[in-house]
Parts: structure tokens; sequence; C-alpha cells
């Protein structure tokens, strides 16, 4: 994990690994879905923020879990409220927190 200025990064091996997918999968949703644009260093290293981890969390909910297609996922996402968005990039956050620091459980929000 690196660090920017008031904000962790993963780069894309370390978010793959976190979110259970294969790498080339995260950079197949990058050109299926907007939204999902990873930070690139001067080199041309993608760089994913919790907040995008996040996104990706949703984005992998609606393939796998609801059988959603790419077309479907995409809309989805793009009718879904601001405020509803938020909050499941905030619960997925929390859940990638309890997983790195080794909590479980329902409410282990600080």
């Amino acid at each position: 994990m690196d660090e920017t200025p008031g904000q962790k990064t993963y780069k894309i091996g370390q978010a793959a690994d976190l979110l259970g997918i294969k790498p080339f999968v995260l950079r197949f949703w990058e050109g299926e879905f907007p939204q999902l644009e990873p930070v690139r260093t001067a080199s041309g290293q993608r760089m994913y923020t919790e907040e995008q981890l996040g996104l990706v969390r949703e984005i992998k909910r609606l393939l796998y879990d609801e059988g959603l297609t790419i077309e479907g996922a995409r809309k989805r996402l793009e009718d879904k409220a601001p405020n509803d968005i938020l909050q499941e990039v905030r619960d997925g956050l929390l859940e990638i927190r309890d997983l790195l620091t080794g909590r479980t459980g329902p409410n282990t929000e600080a």
C-alpha cells in the first residue's frame, strides 16, 4: 500500500487481492465503467483509492451476486441516487478496513 497526501492508495495487484478478483478484471472494468478511473503515477501505474475500491465492490456485487450484465450494472450505477452510492461505498470501505485490521462482525465501526 502506498500513501498519497491524505489518502491511502493501492497498486492494482493489491487492490485485486483485497477485492478477490484478478488484475485483468480491474483493467477490463475500467473500460466498461466510466466512474472507475484510478489515478496514474508518473510511470503510468494504476493506483486505487479506498473510495474506488468501494465502487469496485459494488460493481462486483452487481455482476456476481445480482447477476446483472455489464450494461445492466452500468445503468444501475448511473441511476442510483448519490446518497445511496455513498452509503454503499462507505459500507464497503468499512468492510475493507475491518479485513485489514482483522476485525469481524457487523458493528465494528469505530
